[in-house]
C-alpha cells in the first residue's frame, strides 16, 4: 500500500512554486479522524510498514509499525476509557519523547478526547496554571523525573479537585495509576463505534504557546489539523515514501507533531525519536548516521552547536534533505551548514496557531536568512496597522486569510475570547511578526512586534543584528534587545554567550562591536555587550527577549 496523500489533496505533484501556489488544494473529508482514518487504515492495509523508530541514551531501542501503533493505541483508549476519560475531556500530557507518547495521542485522537501536551521541564506554578486552563482531567507524566513528580504534587495541593494521575516509566510513584502495567491487560480492539463521533470543526488538540510575553495562552485546533501538515512534511521536509524523518523537538513543543506525527505519517515515511538525557550534537550526528536518516529538521539552535564540532568524521550520505524553523536562521549558520552537509538549509516559519506559513519549498533556490514564501491556501499578506498591505521592501505584519478559516489555522484561544479578538479581526489572522518582502517575493523576518527596537529614528530589528553579532567566531547565541536612552530613545544591546575557548573581556567586546559595524548598517551595533553563560529561554526553548528587557528594567 503507498502512501495515503492522494486521499487528501487535489494534486500530489507541481512542476513549480508558482504552480503550488495557484494550484494546491485540500480534500477534506466529511469527520475525518487521523487515528483512524490514518493510522488504522496502514494497519488494516499495510500492517508492517514502519510508523516510528524510538532510542534512548540507555540503549534501548524499538521499532513500532503501524499494526502495533493500533494495537497499543487500541489498549491505551480501552484503558483511558475504563479510568472515566471520554469525548471531550482534557488530559494533560508531559512525557518528554517517550514512546507512549505516540500511542496515547492516537489514543485521545480515539476516544475523541484532548491531549494538552507540555514541557517536562514545568513547575508547580506551571502545572497549577495550566491545569487549570485546561480544565484537565487526567495527567500523564513521565516519572523517572522525580523533580517533575514532586512538582506535580506540589501543584496538586493547590487545586480543589480530583484530578486522575497516571505514571510511564519505572519509578510507579505512590498514588499514580501504572500505565504500563495496567494497560497491556486491555483489549487490542477498540472499533470506531465504541466512540462518539467526533466531528471535524471538534478541538483535538490544545497546545500551550511558547510565552514569550506573559502567560501562554491555549491554542485550539480542529481535527482537520493533520491534514494541513502534509504541506509541512510533503513540500518542506520532502518526506518521502518509507523514509525515515527526524524533526528534533521535545513533545511539549507543537515542533513535535509538525515533524514527528501528523504530516509525515500521512506521506508515509517513517519518524525517529531520540529519548536523550541532555542534548549532545555529536551523539545527535550518530544517530543520523546509525539509523540513516533520510530528511532532517532542527531548529537554528541546534545547526549552531553543530557547527562548532568536528564533524569530519561522519557519514551524512542518507541524509538528503535539510530543514529549520522555530527562530531566524543566521546566513553566517546557513553557509556553515551547507559547507559540512552538503546541502541547502531549507528554513521555514510558523507559530503555534498555523502550520507551516513560509518557507523554501522544494522548487525554490534559498536565499540564506531569508523565510522563503508564502504557503498556498493562507492568503497571506503583509499589513500596516491600519491593514494596508504594504509595497515591496517595507516592513509589515505578518497576517493570513481567516475567513475562511483553513486546515492548519487555529480555532481560537481556549476559554479566552478577548485574546482571541486581538489577533483575529477583520477577516484577518494578526500572527505579532514583522517582516518585509523582496523584489523577488522572499519575506525577511523582522522580528516579534515587541522586540523592534526604536533608536534615533530608526526601527531595527534584532534579528538582523543577531545575525551580525553570530557571524564573529566568538559567538555561540546571541539575544538583541533595547534599552532606554535619554537621546538615542533607545539604543541596541546584545547579551552573548561565548563558544568553546572564549573569554569575556573588553578587547573582545569592541572587537564584536567592530564587526557588526563592518557586517550591518553602522548606526545598528550593540553599544551595550553584555557576556553571559546561557540566555534566559522560554519553557519552549525560544530566547526571551522580554525576560532580559525585564531584569534590565527591575536593575534600573
Amino acid at each position: 500500500m503507498s502512501s495515503l496523500l492522494k486521499e487528501f489533496v487535489n494534486r500530489i505533484e507541481f512542476e513549480s512554486y508558482e504552480d503550488f501556489r495557484d494550484n494546491f488544494q485540500f480534500k477534506v473529508p466529511e469527520n475525518f479522524n487521523f487515528a483512524y482514518d490514518v493510522v488504522d487504515k496502514y494497519a488494516d492495509k499495510n500492517p508492517e510498514k514502519l510508523a516510528f523508530i524510538w532510542c534512548n541514551d540507555h540503549g534501548e531501542e524499538h521499532k513500532f509499525t503501524f499494526k502495533d501503533v493500533k494495537k497499543y493505541s487500541n489498549k491505551t483508549a480501552n484503558f483511558l476509557v475504563n479510568l472515566g476519560i471520554k469525548k471531550g475531556d482534557t488530559v494533560l500530557l508531559t512525557l518528554k519523547n517517550r514512546y507512549e507518547f505516540w500511542f496515547i495521542i492516537i489514543a485521545l485522537h480515539k476516544i475523541g478526547a484532548i491531549p494538552v501536551p507540555a514541557t517536562h521541564m514545568l513547575k508547580s506554578h506551571d502545572i497549577v496554571y495550566r491545569l487549570n486552563e485546561s480544565e484537565a482531567k487526567m495527567v500523564i507524566s513521565i516519572d523517572e523525573n522525580e523533580e517533575l513528580i514532586n512538582e506535580f504534587e506540589k501543584g496538586f495541593n493547590e487545586i480543589n479537585r480530583d484530578i486522575l494521575k497516571v505514571s510511564v516509566g519505572t519509578k510507579r510513584p505512590e498514588g499514580w495509576i501504572d500505565y504500563k502495567k495496567e494497560f497491556l491487560n486491555e483489549s487490542e480492539v477498540f472499533e470506531r463505534k465504541n466512540a462518539e463521533q467526533t466531528k471535524n470543526h471538534d478541538v483535538m488538540i490544545l497546545y500551550f504557546s511558547s510565552g514569550t510575553s506573559g502567560e501562554p495562552k491555549m491554542v485550539i485546533h480542529d481535527y482537520t489539523y493533520p491534514l494541513a501538515h502534509i504541506i509541512t512534511s510533503k513540500y518542506w521536509h520532502n518526506a518521502v515514501e518509507n523514509g525515515i524523518h527526524h524533526t528534533s523537538a521535545d513533545t511539549g513543543w507543537m515542533k513535535a507533531v509538525w515533524g514527528g506525527l501528523y504530516g509525515q505519517w500521512i506521506v508515509g515515511t517513517g519518524v525517529f525519536i531520540y529519548d536523550y538525557d541532555r542534548f549532545d550534537p555529536l551523539k545527535l550526528v550518530e544517530k543520523i548516521e546509525k539509523y540513516q536518516i533520510t530528511t532532517f529538521c532542527a531548529p537554528p539552535t541546534i545547526f549552531r552547536f553543530l557547527i562548532k564540532e568536528d564533524l569530519s568524521k561522519y557519514d551524512f550520505s542518507s541524509l538528503s534533505y535539510i530543514t529549520t524553523a522555530g527562530e531566524p536562521l543566521n546566513p553566517e549558520v546557513y553557509k556553515k551548514v551547507e559547507k559540512i552537509f552538503n546541502l541547502k538549509l531549507k528554513e521555514g516559519f510558523g507559530q503555534t496557531e498555523t502550520i507551516i506559513s513560509a518557507c523554501n519549498f522544494l522548487w525554490m533556490e534559498p536565499k540564506p536568512g531569508s523565510l522563503g514564501k508564502p504557503a498556498p491556501v493562507y492568503g497571506m499578506k503583509l499589513l500596516t496597522k491600519e491593514n494596508k498591505e504594504v509595497d515591496i521592501g517595507d516592513e509589515g505584519e505578518i497576517c493570513l486569510d481567516a475567513i475562511n478559516s483553513p486546515p492548519g489555522l487555529f480555532k481560537g484561544y481556549h476559554k479566552n475570547e478577548a485574546k482571541t479578538k486581538e489577533v483575529w479581526y477583520d477577516g484577518v489572522y494578526h500572527s505579532g511578526d514583522t517582516a518585509w518582502k523582496d523584489e523577488d517575493g522572499y519575506l525577511w523576518f523582522v522580528g516579534r512586534n515587541d522586540d523592534i527596537i526604536k533608536s534615533s529614528g530608526y526601527r531595527i530589528g534584532p534579528f538582523e543584528v543577531e545575525s551580525a553579532v553570530i557571524s564573529h567566531s566568538s559567538v555561540l547565541e546571541c539575544a538583541i534587545t533595547g534599552i532606554p536612552d535619554e537621546i538615542r530613545g533607545q539604543i541596541v544591546k546584545a547579551t552573548i554567550v561565548l563558544a568553546k575557548g572564549f573569554k569575556p573581556s573588553e578587547e573582545l567586546k569592541k572587537d564584536i562591536q567592530n564587526h557588526v559595524k563592518h557586517v550591518t548598517a553602522p548606526y545598528k551595533y550593540p553599544r551595550v555587550v553584555k557576556f553571559v553563560d546561557k540566555l534566559p529561554k522560554t519553557i519552549n526553548g525560544k530566547i526571551s527577549r522580554a525576560q532580559i528587557r525585564k531584569d534590565d528594567k527591575n536593575k534600573n
